[in-house]
């Protein structure tokens, strides 16, 4: 009975050692897209900034 009682204990802790790579993966993978987005951010206040130029455009007249 002790055997099989290891042997069903290491998958347990097989299975918590994955769920925790795949929650410290998730964290970093949060991290990544927060640090995008702060970026994406930090783009749009600069564009925010500049005046909006108008385009002037040659209309040649129909012959």
């Amino acid at each position: 009975m002790d055997d099989l009682k290891a042997k069903s204990a290491g998958g347990i802790e097989l299975a918590c050692d994955l769920s925790e790579v795949a929650a410290q993966c998730a964290a970093s993978n949060l991290l990544d897209f927060a640090a995008q987005l702060a970026g994406l951010a930090e783009d749009l206040k600069d564009l925010a900034a500049k005046p909006i130029e108008p385009v002037t455009v040659a209309v040649e007249p129909d012959s």
